[in-house]
Order: C-alpha cells, then structure tokens, then sequence
C-alpha cells in the first residue's frame, strides 16, 4: 500500500489583536472582563489559541477553564509538556483572582508553586482546571488551582501569589 498522506503533522491558528482587550483593562471590573471574552464579546487572549484552551468559565473568586491534550502539546517524553500545564493551572488561578477585581485594579502573579501528581497524554481526556481565591487582601491575593483529568484524577496542583495594583485606564 502506497502512503497518500504526509507523515509530517502542522497546526495553524489565528488570533485577534490583544490591545483591543487591554484598553479594557482599568475601565471594567476583572469578572465583566472575563465574562466578555467567555461570550465572545472580546476575543481570548492570543495564548488561549496558542495551546487551543477549549472553554473558560467564571464566577466571582472562581475560574474554569479545559483543554483537551493533543499531540502537539507532548514534551520528548510523549506527555504533555509541564509548561502547557503551568500554564492552565496560571490561567485558573490568575483568572480567579481577576474576577474579584474592581475596575482600575490589576494584578500580576508574583509566584507559581506547581505540583505535578502524574503524567497527562491524549488518553487522558478532557482537563478540568478549577482556580479559587484562597484569601485577598488590599495589596495581594492568593489563590490555587486544581487540574483533573477525563476521570476526575487530581493531575496537578498549584498555589499562586498575585500582587494587586492600581491600574490607569489607557488615554482614549
């Protein structure tokens, strides 16, 4: 039998301009943020397409978001790549963080502590990441996130510090 198909695997995507959000950013509280871009009123951030997050949801204090592993997430060793995880297990607890933010307040993670528990592959169906706000006070915020795979097994955990600052709404 004769190979028709090219062995070689390429992915492409697209995404929107990110400035059009970060106007936003300091003149709508972090859950309207958020729940605008879950609605499809702003575009996702450039890295949700980047590693083709599957969905986000959001309430105060509390963020969601799934991916579903693919191959072109794999490290050498035929898993998910760590960073591909760090990076929903930030997303989860930044974003929850976010959503208990007034207008004109931001924030930036400080530091990420990650645990990884045990390996993801594209067996391990669709990833679960729960980020919640531990504690927040005036001038930082703590928060954790939990990832769990296809069959609800605890995959990775981390805890997160988020420094809160003020923020100036860009000129118009």
């Amino acid at each position: 039998m004769t190979q028709t198909q090219d062995a070689t695997r390429s992915r492409t995507f697209s995404w929107s301009d990110p400035s059009i959000n970060a106007a936003q950013i300091g003149r709508r509280s972090g859950l309207d943020l958020i729940r605008a871009m879950v609605a499809g009123e702003l575009a996702a951030p450039p890295v949700m397409r980047l590693i083709d997050m599957a969905s986000m949801t959001a309430e105060e204090g509390r963020v969601v978001v799934e991916l579903k592993p693919q191959e072109f997430h794999y490290n050498p060793l035929g898993t998910v790549h760590g960073g591909v995880i760090s990076t929903l297990l930030d997303t989860a607890a930044a974003c929850a963080v976010h959503s208990t933010l007034p207008a004109g307040i931001g924030y930036t993670t400080l530091d990420l502590n990650v645990k990884f528990l045990r390996p993801v592959t594209v067996d391990s169906g669709m990833l679960r990441c729960e980020g919640t706000v531990l504690q927040q006070g005036r001038r930082t915020a703590l928060a954790e996130a939990r990832l769990t795979d296809g069959r609800d097994r605890l995959v990775a955990h981390a805890t997160s510090s988020c420094l809160l600052l003020p923020l100036e709404p860009p000129a118009a």
